[in-house]
């Protein structure tokens, strides 16, 4: 191991690049960009787009676009959990 890799700032220098290569790009060049986890703008467009499906759903009295609507919004909702790409463990019931 070279005294490069020891170093604890280097290490966590070296995952960013490879966790979120574009934030870590801004970074070095001096003009800071919001990491992966909190850049949504798509999502809060999806979620919109499944509210108003909603709203009409609601209106229109119709209960598949209600249903639509809901799941949607609870798709785009999932979207702004930060650690979603993360690995999460199995389930496993207790005994």
């Amino acid at each position: 191991m070279t005294a490069l890799n020891e170093d604890p700032l280097s290490r966590l220098a070296e995952r960013t690049r490879h966790d979120d290569p574009r934030f870590a790009r801004a970074m070095a060049l001096g003009r800071p960009l919001r990491p992966r986890e909190y850049r949504h703008g798509l999502t809060w467009l999806l979620l919109a787009a499944a509210l108003a499906l909603f709203g009409v759903g609601v209106a229109l009295g119709d209960g598949l676009l209600i249903a639509t609507g809901l799941v949607g919004a609870g798709a785009a909702a999932h979207r702004f959990d930060p650690d979603r790409h993360r690995g999460t463990p199995p389930f496993r019931p207790s005994r």
